[in-house]
């Protein structure tokens, strides 16, 4: 059975975006961005909320011409992976290899568990709340950033207690620690 895991850019205070919107400041380093590559090699399937998938369909057609081999190399894996985005308003996707669903389903999502020879990620902090609180997602993954902004979009969604081992750490010459835990249900 695949493993189904969230992943998350997070500030050193939890948030995955400013009060702004703004998240520039979790801009991965060739370093960083290597390694979430390799991460994300095992994935074949990302489950998107709406903000997060209109955010990651940039590497549907980014320009890879003059920036780093982490970043074409990150939109060949992101291109080749099966995207299903939970979306109400969403009418077509903007990517290939993507379908749309009205409503986030666990039965669904346990049986594509199931059923898949690779990985799954789930991206956002609210559909993974929902996911976690559903006692799908086995791993999360965090990469803190050394930054604190003070307020915005948390990347664990609120009143959701959860109990985590952790498996690995890493730290990066950035200042980025890599957090792996599992989720204990």
């Amino acid at each position: 059975m695949a493993q189904l895991i969230y992943s998350a850019i997070a500030s050193l205070d939890g948030y995955i975006e400013d009060a702004d919107g703004k998240f520039e400041w979790a801009a991965p380093d060739e370093e960083v961005h290597g390694f979430v590559n390799d991460l994300e090699r095992s994935v074949g399937t990302n489950l998107y909320g709406r903000r997060i998938y209109e955010t990651m369909v940039f590497w549907e057609t980014a320009s890879t011409a003059d920036e780093p081999a982490v970043f074409a190399d990150f939109a060949q894996i992101w291109q080749a992976a099966d995207k299903v985005v939970y979306s109400r308003t969403l009418q077509t996707p903007s990517s290939a290899r993507t379908r749309i669903e009205r409503e986030f389903d666990p039965v669904e999502v346990r049986r594509l568990k199931e059923s898949s020879s690779r990985d799954l990620s789930i991206g956002g902090p609210e559909l993974a709340g929902q996911a976690i609180a559903a006692g799908l997602v086995d791993e999360i993954r965090l990469f803190l950033h050394p930054v604190a902004v003070g307020g915005g979009k948390p990347a664990l969604a609120k009143d959701l207690r959860v109990q985590l081992e952790l498996l690995e750490e890493r730290r990066f010459a950035s200042g980025v620690v890599y957090l792996r835990y599992k989720v204990i249900n």
